[in-house]
Formats: C-alpha cells, structure tokens, sequence
C-alpha cells in the first residue's frame, strides 16, 4: 500500500477542478477526508478512488443533506492506494478504529455494525458473524460497515483458508464430509492444530498483514519443493494464485451512507447538560447479580456516539452484596483510582444505570475520588428519565435546548429529573449505552454463574482435584457434556483411573 500525502498544504478549498483531485489514481484505496484544522473527519473505502472521491466536489444538489453536511466541512483530502477491494474493505475498518472520524463514528447506524467471530480457543472453532459480540472468549474483528462485503470477502477468503462455519460439524473425525469439505471449503484430513494453523493465517489476512502472509505461503512453497512434497507445493501454490485473484473481485460498491442523528445526539446532549465540550468518550455502567451472588459491574465505552468494545472492562465485586448502591459504589471507586485513570483516561460522561439511588452511590464515589469534575447522569427505566445529582442553575441556553427537544424537568430530593420525548436522539444515544452496559454486565454474570454451578457439581466427586476438573470444565463444558461424550474421549483427557470415578459419580445423578 501507498500512502499520498497532502500535495498542496495551501489548498483553501478542494473541488472538481483541484490539481489535487487530477492526481487521484484508478486504483482501489482508501481515502481521509480533512477539515480545517487537519482533523481526519471522515474514511471511505473505494473500488476506484478517482471516481469515488470525485463525487463529493461535483453537483451538490443531487445530495441529500447529510452528505453536504459533510462536503462543507471537506478542507483537503489524503488516500492510500491498496492492492485490491478487498484489502480496502479490512483496512477502512482498521483507520475507523484508528482515528474515531466524526462523519463515520457519529453519523452512522449501530444496526450496521458487523463483527467476524472466531473460536480459536475450542478444539474445532468456527467462523461466523455477529452484531452483539459476547464475553465468550472468542475472538472478534471489526466492526465492519458493510455486512455484505464482509460476508462475501470471506466466502472467497474460504476458499484459500477453509474452515467451519457455525453449521458445520463440531468433530470432524466423526462426521461424514459434506459438500463444503468435497468443494474445498471446510478442512479435509487435517487435526485440530493444523486446522488452527490456518485460521492463524485467515485472521492474519483480516489484519492486514496481507504481504507477510504471501511471503511465508512462498517460502512454505519452496520448502515444500525442496523436499520433494510436491503436491504440498502444489497445493500452496493454488492458494497463492487464489489470493492474485483477489485483487480482481469486487467486494463492494461505492454508495455509501451517512447518518447524522449521532451527531445531532452529542450536541444536543452537551447543550442540555451545559457541558464544556462535546463528550468524545461516554462510560456507561451496570451492577449484575443474583440475590448477591456472582455479583460483576460492567464499564462500557463509547467513543464518539459509538461503543469501542476494545475499551470494555469488567468488575467482579470484591464484597459480595445483595445491594447495587454499595457495589455500584464500589465499581466506581475502583474505576477513578489512580492507576485506572492513568491506564484508561478520563471519561467526558458518565450514564449510570439507575434512577436517583444509584447516581446517588457512584457520585459519592467519584466526590471521594476527588474526580467532580466528571459529569456524571443516570437513565432511570421505567420512565426514561435522565437524572442530574445536585445540578448547578441551568442557563437560558439549556433552558431554550430543553424547550426545543419538547421537554421539561422537575426537581426532586436534590436530583433534576429531565423528561423528554423517547424519540429525541438524545434518548436513543442514552438507551443505546445503557441498554449495552446491561448486556455486557448480564452476559459476565451469566459466565460466572455457569462456571461455578458446573464446578460445584464437580466438586461432589471423590478423588477429583482442582487440576482434573479444570480440564473438564475447559474441554466439557458441564455434567451435561460429560454426560454426551464417550468414556474413551474423557480417558483422553484425565486417564482411564479418574474417568472411572467420573462416570460412577455422573451414573448415579
């Protein structure tokens, strides 16, 4: 890939007639859209850049309103050339990431969002996709914008590293091979770790070490030759072939789309709450727990509208309590301690899950932390209601943002309630934060619970020790599992001796 830097510093404003836009290759790329001040403000991805980027500076008015609200703020624009669409598809999601542009991460539609999962950690893992990605322990890449290129990049992408999909059989020894593995698609004649050698490889491709990749293929090519293994080098030299092809398909089209109700969101939001900036990194939390037990708070990341799931944390209490002020307390005592705020920064926002009770609990917390200058709000569920602990007097201008989005608000106890109508975007941003902290709290509290019940089920079995059961657990999963496999498989994993007393225990349940 090629980077082409800014050409012309001096450039006011760029148009269809810029010298810059006349030097735009015909390759596939990705392209950075700059405002004034050099902020990267929007990434795109094009089968042909030229074209592609062309489109922004001819006849404004066939464009909708949210795209000429991005072509105002165009001041000058960068691209990177790619060796194929496809290589453009993974690399637009990596610079997204990268640089949180306001035009991609503020105007478009979490629905959109699209995740690959991998396994790797499972004997047989699979590879499907996702937009809800879950504290599982497997592997995650994107999000990616586009769905379908995504989902069509990696069916040709299975062709030079076959794998499983969610459908295909988890044990492949036993299974009889279907039409994946007769058209090459799924891994034929390979064992557990040979297979995962070439996922290595897939999620490798995913990351963009696309040149790296094709080095070693040529090596292990010439390996395999210089040992006579021709059909090896046979069969790497097609994979090589295939990857060349890529460079031919078209993996997505150049209609893109913008939606600016994030963005719409976020000002409203700072104006409502009187804040001194936009809130570029918005932290939601949630308490989870069963009658106080397992009890996990959970710290979601949103980084300009949208959750940054390489930011989540999450917490197992350290004092187990049927009491959410106590440990809601707790969580964010831990989360502004000094090495946390070192290690993660700031948050702009704080949602808190919960009406005036919990607020009450984390604001204490983050007094005492001597952080109040974090602003921090709750999203009460029954009624929606945003709450605001010990406000200061709203100004005429959130007075008049407040009038706008159709609201009102009442004091209550030393707490603001704000009351607005569910369709504002102010809401929906909210809902989407709170409702994420939940499931990521929820589905922790859910891994712990399982775990502990399977183990105390195999705590009751003489003779087994903590080490035997781990292994139980990490490759059975529960007495269920245990109970489905052979005696010869769990002999396989803690000898013939203990798979006695497994089975006489699990025989008599």
């Amino acid at each position: 890939m090629r980077l082409r830097p800014n050409q012309n510093k001096q450039m006011p404003k760029l148009t269809n007639n810029s010298s810059k836009l006349k030097t735009l290759p015909f390759s596939p790329g990705v392209y950075f859209h700059k405002s004034k001040t050099g902020e990267i403000i929007y990434v795109g991805k094009a089968a042909v850049l030229k074209n592609r980027v062309k489109q922004y500076f001819q006849n404004t008015r066939d464009m909708d309103v949210k795209t000429r609200a991005l072509v105002a703020e165009i001041d000058d624009t960068d691209w990177v050339e790619t060796e194929s669409e496809i290589d453009a598809l993974f690399l637009e999601a990596e610079m997204v990431k990268r640089y949180m542009p306001r035009y991609n991460i503020l105007l478009r539609d979490d629905k959109s969002l699209i995740f690959v999962r991998i396994d790797i950690k499972s004997e047989w893992p699979y590879v499907s996709f996702t937009r809800n990605p879950a504290d599982d322990g497997a592997e995650y890449f994107g999000p990616y914008f586009n769905a379908f290129a995504v989902k069509k990049a990696l069916r040709y992408l299975r062709r030079i590293f076959p794998y499983y999909t969610i459908k295909s059989g988890s044990n492949p020894e036993k299974d009889r091979l279907d039409l994946d593995a007769h058209l090459g698609l799924s891994p034929v004649g390979v064992t557990s770790d040979e297979y995962k050698a070439i996922l290595r490889k897939l999620i490798s491709y995913i990351k963009g070490n696309r040149k790296t990749l094709i080095t070693d293929l040529k090596n292990d090519m010439k390996k395999a030759a210089g040992q006579h293994n021709f059909e090896t080098a046979a069969i790497i030299r097609n994979k090589l072939n295939n990857l060349y092809e890529l460079q031919q398909r078209i993996m997505f089209g150049d209609k893109e789309f913008l939606d600016i109700s994030k963005d719409v969101a976020l000002r409203d939001l700072t104006d409502l709450l009187g804040l001194s900036k936009i809130p570029a990194r918005i932290e939601g939390y949630d308490i989870s727990h069963m009658s106080g037990t397992n009890v996990v708070a959970s710290m979601v990341v949103f980084k300009n509208g949208v959750s940054d799931r390489g930011q989540y944390r999450k917490f197992k209490m350290r004092t187990e309590k049927n009491d959410d002020f106590y440990n809601m307390n707790e969580v964010i005592t831990r989360r502004l301690s000094r090495k946390n705020l070192k290690n993660w920064g700031k948050p702009d926002l704080v949602l808190i899950d919960g009406g005036k009770g919990q607020l009450d609990a984390a604001v204490k917390a983050r007094d005492d932390c001597g952080q109040a200058n974090i602003p921090f709000i709750g999203l009460a569920k029954k009624e929606e209601q945003i709450v605001i602990a010990y406000p200061k007097k709203h100004t005429i201008k959130q007075k008049q943002k407040l009038k706008e989005l159709g609201g009102y608000a009442t004091n209550s106890d030393g707490f603001t309630l704000i009351n607005l109508p569910r369709s504002t975007h102010i809401i929906k941003l909210l809902q989407r934060i709170r409702d994420e902290s939940h499931r990521f709290a929820v589905s922790y509290h859910t891994v712990l619970k399982r775990a502990k019940q399977t183990a105390s089920s195999l705590e009751d079995i003489p003779g087994i020790g903590p080490k035997t059961r781990s292994k139980l657990i990490r490759k059975f999963g529960s007495i269920r599992g245990l109970k489905a496999v052979s005696e010869s498989e769990i002999a396989a994993i803690i000898g013939p001796a203990k798979t006695m007393l497994v089975l006489t225990y699990i025989k008599a349940l």
